[in-house]
């Protein structure tokens, strides 16, 4: 009884199997296997080349790293160096125009007394 029913489904499927066959041509497969096989390679092509650009950009950040954070290190030091210096200047200055406040000329007597021409300026 059990190959009764098998003979009517095998005899189907194999039906429609030569009907999906006659739908597309091989033809066509083939030429679409074949782009698909170019487009692996083209991929694989263009992640090997990703890959080795991954790698090269991991190395020289590697290199760079070091001497970026010493860098960052010494710029940071200079900046807390400088803002003493400032502090220490502007201290200084509120000193000598306490003791002689004419020390230092106001805006309109800055620009009479500086006579340099202005080098950044284009002629």
């Amino acid at each position: 009884m059990a190959d009764q029913v098998r003979e009517p489904i095998k005899s189907a499927s194999e039906e429609i199997t030569t009907e999906f066959q006659t739908l597309v041509d091989s033809q066509d497969l083939d030429s679409i296997k074949q782009s698909q096989n170019l487009i692996l390679g083209r991929l694989q092509d263009s992640n090997a080349v990703l890959s080795h650009f991954n790698d090269y950009s991991e190395n020289c950040f590697a290199d760079v790293s070091a001497d970026f954070s010493k860098n960052t290190r010494l710029l940071r030091t200079m900046k807390s160096d400088l803002d003493y210096i400032f502090q220490k200047l502007r201290s200084m200055k509120g000193k000598i125009v306490a003791t002689y406040p004419d020390a230092f000329p106001d805006n309109s007597t800055i620009e009479a007394l500086d006579q340099r021409p202005d080098l950044e300026l284009a002629k």
